[in-house]
């Protein structure tokens, strides 16, 4: 069991590893090019870094709903509806992922027919990919804020702090990151920006917890006298 333990603390560790950089990678190939108002002209353009972009992102989604897997056998010993919970929660978190990815999918398809659109001023083109951009923000919004990720992350923080799978300090510091970015997400659908300073700002915490619990679970495991 012990061993099983550390190699499934290994998994979850570069899960969490995976999903933080295909996130940083998709936001740097989308750039600019996914801003409000939207350019089909420029994503059209720029159809091959958009389209990176969406690869990294389907990466995320595939690594976050995986990530509660392999830490389910060992959180289930001592909060078993917790820990289906935080498999559950972070299950959704990957398809409203997959959501924004097909709106960006969906905004390159559009932008290839403004380009060869006898009337590319027609405001359906406008219309169409402004709705297209808010439904790939709003899944993201939901994503890390309001929904899917804060309430997953909370519950296996929480099960962290009651077992001592982890250091109690950890446990803490993942219990208040994954609160603020529930507050970031409210920041972002009742009117800011997803990249907005105030909303970097509450995700860092968050972004470096994640970061040393992943290392942790890498090198240290989860403690084996409470596994």
């Amino acid at each position: 069991m012990e061993n099983q333990g550390k190699i499934n603390a290994r998994i979850t560790g570069a899960l969490f590893i995976t999903a933080t950089v295909a996130g940083v990678l998709a936001v740097v190939f989308f750039g600019s090019n996914l801003e409000s108002p939207v350019d089909l002209a420029k994503i059209s353009v720029n159809e091959t870094q958009v389209m990176l972009g969406a690869l990294f992102y389907f990466i995320l989604a595939a690594a976050c709903a995986g990530i509660a897997i392999p830490m389910y056998p060992i959180l289930k010993q001592h909060n078993e509806g917790m820990a289906l919970g935080a498999v559950g929660f972070r299950m959704i978190e990957g398809a409203l992922y997959m959501v924004g990815v097909m709106c960006v999918l969906a905004l390159v398809l559009l932008s290839q027919e403004f380009i060869d659109a006898v009337a590319p001023a027609d405001p359906y083109f406008q219309t169409v990919g402004e709705l297209l951009l808010a439904g790939q923000d709003l899944a993201q919004a939901l994503v890390p804020g309001v929904f899917a990720f804060s309430l997953g992350a909370l519950m296996y923080q929480f099960i962290f702090f009651q077992s001592k799978l982890i250091p109690r300090w950890l446990s803490v510091w993942g219990l208040i990151g994954s609160t603020l970015v529930f507050v970031s997400g409210l920041v972002t659908i009742f009117g800011g920006s997803t990249f907005s300073t105030i909303s970097d700002l509450l995700n860092f915490p968050n972004f470096v917890g994640e970061m040393v619990l992943a290392v942790w679970l890498i090198v240290k495991g989860f403690n084996s006298s409470e596994e």
